[in-house]
């Protein structure tokens, strides 16, 4: 694909500059990487979010009333630079009915450019409620859509039955860049003495977050073996909720706060012989794939594409979603196994660096833009 052809990209729900970290924001900064891979100039649109966590529809129609302006703004302000400058087309990674893209389709149609949507659901069930209009305008967005990368499989079925004729859906699984992350330049000797040492890293935050602390917590109160510690690595508004459920298990749980600095994160997850989350609810999770390159096997709920980053029996065990018990079979029977852990966390320090790396995700997405924009590799 030709070099240097503007982007304009966009992440409603979370910029990738925003100052509090989440795997929404780590992989909106991937979708930029991503996209300078493919031959792209990736540009910051907008930072306005169209996040609603409540469903608020008086809030929705101040969002659209703001989304109005700014959508105009972009227009006036693209038509005039030279025409070389202006977007070749528009990139909005998550689309969803708590953060619709109200911004994107309307530049895009505007400018007669491409409209790329990476990670976009659909879920019929918000048609009516609280969510009705954001629903509205998420699937607006996505009808809109040229192009649909999906990150999470389970989101596809859905994709396929609403697809208008002119749109195309393409598999892009969650990545990350190795680059990131010096301590994993290196597979980790672990050491079999000094008892289990397992990892938790996530946000502490109300909602699904708290409810997988609190099926971990549930989980390891059933595990028989004995010795054994978990670091806790994050921070948030949930936090005194989160050490209420460990405080019963004493030192033998330690939590360390938010660590942004990926060597010392990296260490982390080196140090460890398993990675503990339920991911309750969650639409992937970044953590797996860090814990997978520096060969830590992790122990997950099989909640949505959660299976696309860990492979059950592979590179990691997935468990019945929301069933401490069979979690924390799942624990033990990998805290028995220490052949089964070094299997485990070699297949998934292999299948990420071959399968879900920058690398790999710019070679499926090089040709989809550049047949989008009529390009080809080496033209």
């Amino acid at each position: 694909m030709s070099a240097g052809f503007p982007v304009a990209f966009y992440a409603p729900l979370k910029p990738p500059d925003h100052a509090t970290p989440s795997g929404d924001r780590e992989m909106a900064r991937l979708m930029l990487r991503l996209i300078g891979r493919c031959g792209g100039r990736p540009e910051l649109a907008s930072r306005l979010r169209s996040y609603d966590g409540k469903g608020d529809p008086a809030g929705a129609v101040a969002r659209i009333v703001e989304a109005d302006r700014e959508a105009a703004r972009l227009v006036e302000a693209y038509r005039a630079r030279p025409a070389a400058e202006r977007p070749a087309l528009w990139f909005t990674y998550h689309v969803y009915y708590k953060a619709p893209d109200l911004i994107g389709p309307r530049v895009a149609r505007a400018l007669a450019i491409p409209y790329v949507v990476a990670e976009g659901s659909r879920a019929s069930k918000r048609a009516g409620g609280p969510w009705a209009l954001g629903h509205a305008q998420a699937e607006a967005a996505l009808d809109a859509a040229d192009l649909i990368l999906i990150l999470n499989p389970r989101d596809r079925p859905a994709l396929e039955a609403a697809r208008p004729a002119h749109q195309r859906l393409a598999l892009l699984p969650p990545f990350l860049d190795e680059a990131d992350w010096p301590t994993a330049m290196t597979a980790p000797a672990r050491s079999e003495d000094g008892g289990l040492r397992f990892l938790t890293v996530a946000m502490m935050r109300p909602g699904d977050k708290l409810a997988s602390y609190r099926l971990l917590a549930e989980a390891l109160a059933q595990i028989k073996a004995t010795d054994w510690r978990l670091d806790i690595v994050g921070d948030g508004p949930a936090r005194p909720e989160v050490e209420a459920l460990f405080a019963r298990f004493g030192q033998r749980v330690r939590l360390h706060g938010l660590i942004e600095d990926r060597a010392a994160l990296g260490r982390f997850y080196c140090d460890a012989d398993l990675l503990l989350w339920p991911a309750v609810n969650e639409a992937f999770g970044m953590v797996f794939l860090e814990a997978g390159l520096h060969g830590l096997p992790a122990v997950a709920g099989d909640f949505g594409g959660v299976g696309a980053v860990v492979l059950d029996g592979e590179t990691g065990v997935l468990t019945s979603p929301g069933d401490a018990g069979a979690y924390a079979a799942a624990v033990g029977r990998l805290c028995a196994d220490a052949a089964l852990r070094r299997r485990l966390g070699a297949a998934a320090r292999a299948f990420v660096r071959t399968q879900r790396s920058l690398d790999s995700a710019a070679a499926a997405c090089d040709a989809l833009l550049g047949d989008l924009l009529g390009r080809r590799s080496g033209a």
